[in-house]
């Protein structure tokens, strides 16, 4: 089950692909669409590896956004051929690189949720309006599986919230007014080391957040199997690691720097069952320690809603008669 049938209300499902979402027997609570208006040129730097762009075609993306602002994208993908040639010329870019940079971003066509005008509102206005009101929010890719649409995607609405939590944050600093504070926000980031390697920390909004610390009110739960690709500057800021079994020496090495007793550590991590156990270490614990999970199974769903359920009734309860002394 996923987190939606676990617990309700308190969470909003965004669909990217609502037709699959719905085959699974689940209603999104919204359908995310993004206008090609809505990226800009540093959510194409974070796809260099993966689309192999060289730093010419990014700068090629630069000089379009200067003559043409937000509109960019969608000028570039209106033209082919011999007009695109025309618009290097027109832009001063290198030919070839806008050329490139064009057949590459010509993907973005095959996306069913890359549209040129938004007719059912902004997706990311509404996961603003969720988070205000304290509900949690799932994204969910549905059949768009690639890397490309994640990486894509995913820092788009991190760019966008991180901006909005920005100036929230910026207004409360300004009035102190106890209203005005934002809420405190976690943003989940799987496959991380693909936007927080060394090149990319430095790009992306992922980055941006994870430097800050907190600052605007943001942090970040990293997940990934590969901690040893994430940027050195960002793995020193995370403050509570929980490590499963590892393998691979640099993979250890990465999760340990900084770490007092890291040799006594890399034994007890070399011992974690693969499937059951994990190490926990950070400012959330006094000291290290080996963690038992549990099965993600029947019991655990049973368990979890009849907890809930006891929080609702007395939020309720609170509600009709007041907190009890």
């Amino acid at each position: 089950k996923g987190l939606k049938q676990l617990f309700g209300n308190k969470v909003a499902l965004f669909s990217l692909d609502p037709e699959s979402t719905r085959a699974r027997g689940v209603n999104p609570d919204h359908e995310v669409y993004i206008s090609y208006d809505q990226v800009q040129v540093e959510d194409i730097a974070i796809l260099q590896d993966e689309l192999r762009l060289n730093p010419t075609a990014i700068e090629s993306a630069h000089l379009l956004y200067a003559m043409y602002r937000r509109h960019w994208l969608r000028e570039l993908l209106s033209k082919d051929g011999d007009e695109v040639k025309e618009l290097a010329e027109q832009v001063g870019a290198h030919k070839e690189s806008l050329a490139a940079l064009h057949r590459k971003l010509k993907r973005f066509e095959h996306f069913p949720f890359m549209v040129h005008i938004l007719r059912e509102g902004d997706a990311i206005d509404r996961m603003m309006e969720y988070i205000d009101r304290g509900i949690h929010i799932v994204l969910e890719f549905g059949r768009q599986t690639s890397m490309l649409a994640y990486l894509l995607v995913a820092n788009i609405i991190a760019r966008r919230i991180h901006e909005k939590y920005v100036e929230k944050s910026e207004k409360y600093f300004a009035t102190q007014r106890p209203e005005d504070e934002p809420r405190q926000l976690v943003l989940v980031l799987e496959e991380a080391h693909k936007f927080l390697n060394p090149v990319a920390a430095k790009q992306t909004a992922f980055g941006q957040i994870a430097r800050e610390m907190r600052k605007y009110y943001v942090s970040l739960l990293v997940i990934d199997q590969r901690p040893s690709g994430i940027d050195e500057e960002v793995m020193s800021q995370i403050g509570t690691k929980i490590v499963a079994l590892l393998n691979d020496e640099r993979d250890i090495q990465a999760v340990l720097t900084g770490v007092s007793n890291s040799s006594g550590l890399r034994s007890v991590l070399a011992s974690l069952d693969s499937k059951q156990q994990v190490l926990v270490l950070g400012h959330a614990v006094p000291m290290p320690v080996v963690v038992r999970t549990r099965d993600y199974d029947e019991k655990f769903y049973r368990e979890v809603t009849r907890t809930q359920v006891a929080e609702d009734l007395e939020k309720e309860i609170e509600i009709l008669y007041g907190e009890r002394g």
